[in-house]
């Protein structure tokens, strides 16, 4: 399974399985904003362009970007890697990067699609776990805090990557999709330096990943080559009608990120009384790394229960929160594990 959130592959792999099933697959919150009814208006007219500049002025103030201008608003950030890995590289005389446009160097392990959006772009591709490695590459990639271990890079190291970026016409993009849950500092007030990219997701942490919304914060200039890319109405009336109500509702965003905070710790209290050891991740979810990470996969799974494993890395399993009605199943099933099998 190259992505959480399969239902269909998880039935395919137990049939057995009772329904429905608890997806902790994914690192997207079990609690959706609750926002009020849509109005019929927004499904069927094209999205209003003053909506979309206003929702660009609410995401710059939530996100603590310098100013609307530097925000492209999107149809989930997903879309975005490829355009942005696109900004970089051309024809080079270096014989170390064969035909390539360019060189892409990754922060690993991490989310597969920024590689993948990359070579697509005709870059050159590095994976590394060196940070310093990253300063050599045309397109730098750093998902902060990481997705799946939680990993954290500082600011003032992304400053000084950024200008070295910055002097080389590279480009470092920091993928930020699960800073809303982090005490880290976000990148964004250095966007204005050039050489930078941050992108911020909205599904994640409002729990409303279907909605596809999205944002990258950059440079005027690189904002508005990717909004030619993009297109007019890139982003749909509702998702405009939802962004804008939830990113400027900040009691909300205060009173969910204690509540995932907490949460957190009580999977982590489970999952240690079943003889397990949290490696990393955030509020949103937990790693595992431990031998047993293939067995507690397959124990789980029967019982309704999908995780999320990696195929290239056997020992780590990744595991979401459940919302309120899944609480009991996943406590059972965890309570069931037997830590010496497997």
């Amino acid at each position: 399974m190259a992505h959480g959130g399969n239902l269909n592959h998880a039935r395919a792999l137990f049939p057995q399985a009772p329904e429905p099933w608890i997806d902790l697959s994914t690192g997207i919150s079990p609690y959706s904003y609750p926002h009020p009814a849509i109005p019929g208006n927004v499904f069927a007219r094209l999205p209003e362009p003053n909506s979309a500049c206003r929702l660009k002025e609410v995401a710059a103030r939530a996100y603590e970007a310098p100013s609307a201008e530097h925000v492209v608003a999107a149809p989930g950030t997903q879309i975005l890697l490829p355009i942005i890995a696109g900004l970089v590289g051309g024809p080079r005389s270096d014989p170390a990067f064969g035909p390539a446009k360019g060189r892409a160097a990754v922060l690993s392990p991490t989310y597969a699609e920024h590689a993948r959006a990359a070579r697509l772009a005709g870059l050159a591709m590095v994976e590394t776990e060196d940070f310093d490695e990253l300063a050599s590459a045309d397109l730098a990639v750093v998902v902060n805090p990481n997705n799946p271990t939680g990993r954290i890079v500082t600011r003032k190291d992304l400053l000084a990557l950024t200008s070295v970026m910055q002097a080389r016409r590279g480009l470092l993009v920091v993928d930020e999709a699960f800073m809303d849950v982090s005490d880290a500092e976000s990148a964004a007030g250095l966007v204005d330096h050039g050489g930078l990219v941050v992108l911020r997701s909205f599904g994640k942490f409002y729990g409303m990943a279907g909605l596809r919304l999205g944002f990258a914060l950059a440079h005027p200039d690189i904002v508005a080559r990717i909004e030619a890319q993009l297109g007019p109405w890139a982003v749909s009336g509702p998702a405009l009608h939802v962004g804008l109500e939830a990113l400027a509702d900040t009691a909300w965003k205060a009173e969910m990120q204690v509540k995932l905070h907490d949460e957190a710790a009580r999977l982590d209290g489970l999952l240690n009384k079943a003889g397990l050891t949290v490696f990393g991740g955030t509020s949103l979810f937990r790693l595992i790394r431990d031998r047993r990470a293939q067995s507690l996969f397959q124990h789980l799974g029967k019982r309704g229960i999908i995780t999320r494993r990696f195929e290239e890395r056997p020992e780590d399993l990744r595991i979401g929160l459940p919302d309120p009605y899944g609480w009991p199943r996943v406590e059972e099933a965890l309570s069931a594990f037997d830590p010496t099998r497997g």
